[in-house]
């Protein structure tokens, strides 16, 4: 699905050493989404599964279903897309790109499943509701139907189409040389056979492909006539006004077009000059054939506003009115406005209780937007059980990427009060699972938990209470929307959390998510309140979290730090408030967890960076002054303060620590330090970098530095990170064979492997690991790798430097083997760079737009972060997202562990319900499917018979309908008036072939015989003649044979020689129809058992 790194020309793969990095490990790709990008532009509504799908300019399609149940699907181009729907309940969703591509996606698979590039211009495009069938419209003015096959996975074009002469065949119309078709819609109360297509120039037809033949015209001669109705909807006037047309009506151009009725008796039409026309075609409704002569027009015009510059109509959806018998609802229309007017959503209450002329506006509202108008949809939600819990809600998409819901108590509430307003209730907004905005993000973090120790346990238990908690969310009703289900369940007693993701936001709250798997599940949410304190509304400026203790550091921009534990609940709880000239202990009762350990205080510069040291013993801060304080965490009080920048004024950039765990040492401080060393101290040092790339290294043990000269390797540059590897990494450089690598690369390497040399011999009160690292400097327009041991005596030359072409503004280090193994590189242009570590080579390259189709903007780095095993997390605008560079990595177990968008036992019932439940059939089936059923009722069963495969007779109705081309049926073999010729078994001569003669013929032979029967009867007398009485004797006389016994034996055998014949004969044919039910039995085995595994939609 995603564009993969473009390689880079390179031989190191050739002698790939153990844990280095390859092309081959290198695999981009998607694995968390949540949030509606700022580019969506389209909406599609599953009624059934209740999923809504939002698509976007730029090739991506969001798909939501309940609480924490989201998809996006990527298309290969970036293109937008021109229309969108779903096939209804099938877990399949179709789309077309401006490219003209017909794409289908899989939900279940989350992924394309199949494409079709069509040759022209589309124009219009529908789905017959309920099916996987899809009408094309084109620029030329042709229909042309499409068919899924799931089976398949596979767009087949079918051999029906609806060509552009039709129109001029049919009632000589002239037609133009492009005549785009602009609509294409399934009228509901036909089973399949009647589609109304509107073209640009204002004509509208309703064509029957049963009978291949124009039901309807309707166009601009049809207003020609001298008073049409007027209905004006300006707000203030409510009277209905006659107009005449004669002089004012053209050609008018169609722009939008829905149904106004349920049963498809009247349809409202948008026009680009502002118009609205209704028409009423109730009396084309019925599957009879088309009436001589054309009832009287009944059309009504509305107008949303006077005077003639006005906007095109670009939307138009109708909701009906329950208990109306389809005479009443609320008409939707974006359009039609003064030009110049206030941006507004227009809803039209419209009764008509005798006919269309009798049409009234019952009131109007124009809502105001949130933003700019993209799409709306009606969210229909259909019950399955209890019909009347049925619920039409309107949904908008506005610019950028919001969607707002209004349900009934907002919206229709308005519309009941009689009265024309402009009103804007309050509705339900999306929000997504992890807010980046209200408030604003401001900074996050991306840890893993170690799985051992009771930490860990108690923190998986808190978590797992979490998780078995149904959340809602919150406002004035909960999210509307229920389709997809939650990704398999978890045990309590055994779950593990394995990695949080953490964000800070502007307004000082801080939340932690369990990332463990795709879905984020919200474990603690923590205020910027602290009790007893004074309390200031500032940003989340840094965040550190401690995976051994489980304790978490939040920095803000007033330099305090505040210090929390996430498990343990002590008896006394104290709040610590430290300053820099002393501490003060307060006994608040918090709450549950987590809560406040200590609040720090010690400089009013923003915190920049905060560091825990491995153990979790020790916390450093860096403040944006240069300073940094380290704070011991077990007594809550400060070790030291450090002013890092003393030879710079540029600002700190990076803090990171390396430590090791010393429990049997016990260093002295030096003397005069007022440095508290605890008995179990670490030995480590403690890189801090500024702005500037000014570098400094200290132990962490006395807060001393331990160059003998300050460093400074790059001048005049913009230091953008700085990372700590490993030096083991350089052992395995120069034990392996680097023959095949460039003179530089391998020069680098060799350096490298005697500095390693070097340093085995040196000795001091540093630990030789912490002696053996390097440094990594990253500037803006370079990268510099350092040794550790070199820098400490002095030495500031580079082992290896690369110049960037592009200016750098993130990195960050990738794993293998619990070993440093390549660097990630983003540049201020979107490519995303990997290099391989230590000889900083090019293995292959990417981007933000290749991968997720974002620009990078401005400070996206700063809430970026990352794990070392290739998880990067981004935000942008309302989106987050993580991504997973290496192809070796599923720590998120996907595909298992994500939601399902695609709900099996739910489609089940819906289709179970339509098969097996007369009684709700016309409750569960909405819109479009419900007028099939009904005309399929109608034309082939009774009203109480049994509709069991009912739904089944749709899709094979539809595929005889659109098995052959236009005019070209073939014939049926009997007529309606035809008898039906019952055959016996007894009447076929097994001697004989089987002969079948005509009716007529047949007819005459019947006459013959009766009369010669008659003739023989009654010896040729009159039919009138009483039979006359004859004795026994006389009966014997005349008709007994005369035969002796012998004669009688011998007809006798005869007899049982022609019965053994036709025997015989019967048991070869016996034996043929056998072996022919054996051939067939085997047949049917076979496709019963490639049957097995399809679903009913694949049938």
């Amino acid at each position: 699905m995603f564009k993969q790194f473009i390689q880079k020309p390179t031989d190191q793969q050739e002698n790939a050493r153990k844990g280095s990095l390859t092309m081959a490990d290198l695999n981009p790709r998607i694995a968390i989404h949540y949030g509606i990008p700022s580019t969506a532009s389209i909406l599609a509504f599953d009624s059934n599964q209740s999923l809504l799908a939002v698509g976007t300019l730029d090739g991506r399609i969001k798909v939501i279903g309940s609480d924490n149940i989201e998809g996006l699907l990527v298309s290969p181009k970036p293109l937008p897309f021109k229309n969108l729907e779903f096939f209804q309940n099938q877990g399949f969703l179709a789309s077309i790109s401006s490219e003209n591509e017909i794409q289908v996606w899989d939900l279940e698979n989350r992924g394309l499943a199949s494409a079709l590039q069509w040759e022209s211009n589309i124009t219009a495009f529908s789905v017959i509701y309920g099916t996987s069938y899809m009408y094309i419209g084109s620029e030329h003015g042709d229909v042309t139907v499409l068919k899924y096959q799931a089976d398949d996975r596979k767009i087949i074009q079918l051999p029906y189409y609806i060509p552009a002469n039709v129109l001029s065949d049919e009632d000589g119309m002239p037609l133009p040389d492009q005549l785009p078709v602009v609509g294409v819609l399934h009228q509901p109360c036909s089973p399949g056979n009647r589609i109304l297509i509107a073209y640009e120039n204002g004509l509208i037809i309703l064509w029957d492909a049963s009978e291949d033949q124009i039901v309807f015209v309707r166009g601009s001669k049809n207003l020609n006539l001298k008073y049409k109705t007027v209905l004006n909807c300006v707000q203030g006037t409510k009277h209905m006004l006659h107009d005449n047309l004669n002089d004012n009506e053209t050609e008018k151009e169609i722009s939008s077009l829905c149904w106004a009725s349920e049963n498809g008796s009247v349809l409202a039409v948008g026009y680009v000059d502002g118009d609205i026309m209704l028409w009423d075609i109730s009396s084309y409704v019925s599957s009879k054939d088309r009436q001589a002569e054309d009832p009287v027009d009944n059309v009504v015009k509305l107008q949303l506003a006077s005077g003639n510059r006005r906007l095109p109509v670009i939307v138009l959806h109708w909701c009906a009115t329950r208990s109306s018998n389809d005479r009443a609802g609320q008409l939707f229309v974006y359009g039609g406005d003064q030009i110049g007017s206030d941006e507004v959503l227009t809803i039209l209450s419209l009764e008509w209780s005798q006919g269309i002329e009798s049409l009234k506006c019952v009131s109007r509202v124009d809502l105001s937007l949130h933003g700019s108008f993209a799409d709306m949809v009606l969210l229909r939600t259909a019950g399955v059980i209890d019909s009347n819990s049925n619920e039409t809600l309107l949904l908008t998409l506005t610019n950028p990427g919001q969607l707002l819901v209004y349900d009934k108590a907002s919206l229709f509430a308005s519309t009941s009060q009689l009265k024309n307003t402009s009103v804007r209730p309050v509705p339900v907004k999306y929000t997504t699972v992890v807010p980046t905005t209200e408030p604003d993000m401001t900074v996050s973090k991306l840890s893993a938990v170690h799985g051992d120790g009771e930490f860990s346990q108690a923190f998986s238990r808190i978590s797992a209470e979490k998780l078995s908690v149904e959340h809602l969310r919150k406002g004035s009703t909960e999210w509307p929307l229920t389709g997809g289900l939650p990704s398999q369940g978890f045990d309590a007693q055994t779950y593990q959390v394995e990695r949080v993701y953490i964000s800070g936001y502007q307004d000082g709250s801080v939340r932690l998510w369990d990332a463990t798997y795709p879905s984020l599940q919200l474990i603690h949410s923590i205020q910027p309140e602290v009790k007893g304190m004074t309390n200031e509304i500032v940003s989340v400026t840094a965040l550190d979290f401690c995976s051994s203790t489980l304790k978490l550091s939040v920095g803000d921009e007033c330099g305090r730090v505040r210090l929390y534990d996430l498990i343990r609940i002590p008896f006394e709880k104290n709040l610590h408030f430290v300053t820099a000239t002393g501490k003060e202990v307060h006994n608040f009762q918090q709450g549950d967890v987590p809560y406040c350990l200590a609040v720090f205080s010690i400089l009013s510069s923003p915190i920049c960076t905060l560091h825990f040291s491995n153990s979790g013993n020790q916390l450093f801060v860096g403040f944006n002054c240069g300073q940094v304080a380290m704070l011991d965490i077990n007594t809550l009080s400060v070790l030291s303060l450090t002013d890092v920048s003393s030879e710079t004024s540029s600002p700190l950039k990076v803090l990171d620590v390396r430590s090791l765990l010393d429990a049997n040492s016990s260093v002295q401080s030096p003397k005069g330090s007022q440095s508290k060393i605890p008995s179990d101290s670490e030995s480590g040092v403690l890189f801090t970098m500024t702005m500037n790339a000014h570098i400094s290294v200290r132990d962490i043990t006395t807060g001393n530095s331990v160059c003998s000269q300050p460093l400074q390797p790059i001048k005049n540059c913009t230091a953008i990170s700085l990372h700590v590897i490993d030096g083991d990494l350089i052992s395995e450089v120069g034990s392996g064979k680097h023959s095949s690598k460039s003179p530089e690369s391998s020069k680098a390497i060799d350096e490298l492997s005697e500095v390693g040399l070097k340093h085995s011999s040196r000795s001091g009160h540093f630990d030789r690991r912490l002696m053996n690292l390097l440094i990594l400097l990253c500037c803006e327009d370079s990268l510099h790798l350092y040794s550790l041991n070199s820098m400490i005596e002095g030495d500031n030359d580079s082992i290896h430097k690369v110049d960037l072409v592009k200016p750098c503004c993130w990195t960050t280090t990738l794993k293998k083997d619990e070993k440093e193994c390549g660097l990630v590189v983003l540049y201020q242009t979107g490519v995303i760079e990997i290099r391989s570590l230590p000889d900083l080579e090019v293995l292959g390259e990417s981007s933000l737009m290749s991968i997720l189709r974002w620009n990078f903007k401005t400070n996206m780095d700063k809430t970026m972060c990352s794990t070392d095993q290739g998880e990067i997390a981004l935000v942008n605008g309302h989106e987050l997202a993580f991504i997973s560079v290496l192809s070796y990595e599923n720590d998120l177990r996907i595909p298992d562990s994500l939601p399902c968008l695609y709900n099996k036992v739910l489609a089940a019932s819906v289709d179970a319900t339509l098969n097996f439940s007369p009684t709700q059939k016309q409750a569960v089936t909405p819109g479009i499917l419900g007028g099939i059923m009904k005309g399929l009722k109608a034309e082939k069963v009774e009203h109480n018979a049994d509709l069991s495969g009912l739904h089944k007779d749709i899709h094979a109705h539809l595929e005889t309908l659109f098995s052959s081309p236009p005019f070209l049926k073939p014939s049926t073999a009997l007529t309606d008036d035809q008898e039906i010729i019952q055959l016996n078994l007894d009447d076929i001569v097994i001697d004989e072939p089987l002969h079948v003669s005509s009716s007529s013929q047949k007819n005459k032979n019947e006459t013959k015989d009766k009369e010669t029967e008659r003739d023989r009867l009654f010896h040729g007398g009159d039919s009138d003649i009483k039979p006359k009485l004859r004795t026994a004797e006389e009966i014997r006389a005349k008709y007994r044979k005369n035969e002796d016994a012998s004669g009688a034996a011998a007809q006798a055998r005869d007899k049982l020689v022609q019965r053994q014949e036709k025997l015989e004969k019967l048991g070869q044919h016996t034996e043929e129809l056998k072996n022919g039910a054996e051939d067939f039995a085997s047949m049917a085995k076979q496709l019963a058992k490639s049957m097995e595994n399809r679903k009913w939609w694949q049938i």
